[in-house]
């Protein structure tokens, strides 16, 4: 079987270099004009006093997004200041390594790319590098767009700060930097006189580092930053219903990850072989091997559409699975995975029912790769592959802290066989497991005529997680999406010292699990 391929990243968020500095001015004169761009010297400055705290977004290998900190006192940050005193004229100069905040001085997105949320990105990963450093937070001076257009109606900049506060009126900038967590400590006079929308007024605004207080004792891992404090999973209980046309299946996805992004989610997956649904469009009676090799046609455009909205919506998505044909001829069932950088990962399904075998000729493929993303390492199983506990240990043994079971059945035993199972492996692992099935029939779709789910997010059991191990439940059988925030810590902690430490207790002398190499 030929190696499959995965496509290369189109949005990059990475440190900025010297190289990068045309491009970074270039963007500051797009975003702001000509005569308020940054000089090169200036950006030169920045990178020169704090180069980790530089952060470029890179679209098709163009800059479309620039981030710029330095730290500084809790005195100096705290206290009134304006734009260029306290970022040294633009050059950072103000730099204080051993500052305790750490100060937002720029984030510019190309007017263009605004679609994608990079500036969101751009901003955790501002939050990510506060929290690798151990700063108290994040503090600036944020921009208020609107006031000069309301002024008159509130009587003040401060009035005016109050009722944005209060959810009576909406500020473009502000609004957002309150819904990215930013907590409001005042109001700066003069802090950009050339800002005439602001009328030269900032908020004063701050984000406190959750991870800054005294925290258990964790892994080095979790130390050094590799990993987010949290990560928020939202899972779909899909509902079948016939459609006319492949738009109408890629509305109703899109429904669903951007509710998911609406709700801050890291990622968002779909039940397995939901693009079954697409077989309505046929609207005939096909054989059940003739209906897979139908549905593989399909497999450029789920992976296009996939790919746009974990870019679009800034979110990675778990693609349920969907049947694949390979280059020998065989059908595999294939689980494509869209990360929010716009790479796309395929893993196969191992282990194919008797059904799945029988019906539809799906063979099974030969490696399970762990996936490498901004929240860590994770894995996939699909439906059976969750009941082997070898495929589950080989993708923890490679460091995966989630693993995402996307499941159809048709009817609860078959559910049960799959959730127990989930459960198992969240214990014996001592890792996260989503899981997200098919609801509703299709009439006149082979082998597909009943689903029967009850979605949810399980836990280890133990007294860092949810009661009884699970996170979040569905109602069965009703179409609706759960969500929860997971911490990794907790896993590496009960890991470390929880009640059981199932992975520490392995007997290594007497058993092991090993996978052969491809031939």
């Amino acid at each position: 079987m030929p190696q499959m391929a995965t496509e290369e990243a189109r949005l990059i968020l990475r440190n900025a270099t010297r190289a990068d500095v045309p491009g970074i001015v270039a963007l500051s004169a797009t975003t702001y004009g000509e005569h308020f761009a940054y000089l090169p010297e200036m950006v030169g400055g920045q990178l020169a006093q704090f180069p980790e705290g530089q952060f470029v977004a890179e679209y098709d290998g163009q800059i479309v997004g620039y981030c710029a900190t330095f730290r500084i006192d809790e005195a100096a940050a705290m206290s009134q200041h304006g734009w260029r005193e306290i970022t040294g004229g633009g050059y950072a100069s103000r730099h204080n390594p051993a500052g305790d905040w750490m100060y937002g001085m720029e984030v510019c997105v190309d007017p263009n790319r605004r679609g994608l949320r990079i500036g969101r990105r751009l901003y955790d990963r501002r939050k990510r590098l506060c929290e690798q450093l151990g700063l108290k937070g994040i503090v600036f001076g944020g921009r208020l767009p609107g006031l000069s257009r309301r002024i008159k109606q509130f009587g003040g900049a401060t009035e005016y700060v109050n009722a944005v506060l209060a959810g009576k009126v909406r500020d473009l900038a502000l609004s957002f930097q309150l819904r990215n967590g930013f907590e409001l400590v005042g109001v700066l006079p003069a802090y950009l006189p050339s800002d005439h929308e602001s009328l030269g007024y900032a908020a004063h605004l701050v984000w406190r580092n959750p991870r800054f207080s005294d925290h258990p004792v964790i892994s080095k891992q979790q130390l050094s930053g590799d990993l987010p404090d949290r990560v928020r999973v939202a899972t779909v209980q899909y509902q079948q219903r016939r459609i006319s046309s492949f738009e109408e299946f890629a509305t109703q996805v899109e429904y669903f990850v951007d509710i998911a992004a609406d709700y801050r989610s890291d990622f968002v997956v779909f039940p397995e072989l939901f693009t079954l649904q697409l077989l309505s469009i046929e609207n005939k009676p096909l054989s059940p091997s003739d209906s897979i090799r139908t549905l593989t046609r399909y497999t450029d455009q789920l992976s296009d559409l996939l790919c746009k909205l974990a870019v679009s919506y800034n979110i990675n998505i778990i693609g349920g699975s969907h049947p694949t044909q390979m280059a020998d001829g065989d059908i595999h069932n294939i689980c494509y995975v869209a990360l929010r950088d716009g790479s796309v990962h395929e893993r196969e399904k191992l282990h194919p029912t008797p059904n799945e075998r029988h019906w539809w000729k799906i063979a099974g493929g030969d490696s399970a790769e762990a996936i490498a993303t901004d929240c860590g390492p994770i894995g996939v199983m699909i439906c059976y592959d969750s009941e082997f506990p070898e495929m589950a240990r080989h993708l923890v043994d490679q460091g995966a802290m989630i693993l995402f079971v996307p499941y159809c059945t048709d009817v609860r035993q078959g559910h049960l066989r799959v959730r127990y199972s989930c459960q198992a492996r969240a214990i014996e692992n001592q890792v996260y497991v989503v899981t997200s099935g098919n609801v509703g029939n299709l009439p006149g779709v082979n082998n597909f005529d009943i689903q029967y789910a009850q979605s949810c997010i399980i836990t280890p059991c133990d007294f860092p997680f949810a009661p009884e191990g699970i996170a979040a439940d569905t109602t069965p059988n009703a179409e609706q999406v759960a969500f929860a925030d997971l911490r990794l810590d907790d896993l590496l902690q009960a890991r470390a010292s929880g009640t059981v430490q199932n992975l520490r207790d392995r007997r290594h002398d007497l058993y092991q699990t090993t996978w052969k190499r491809r031939a």
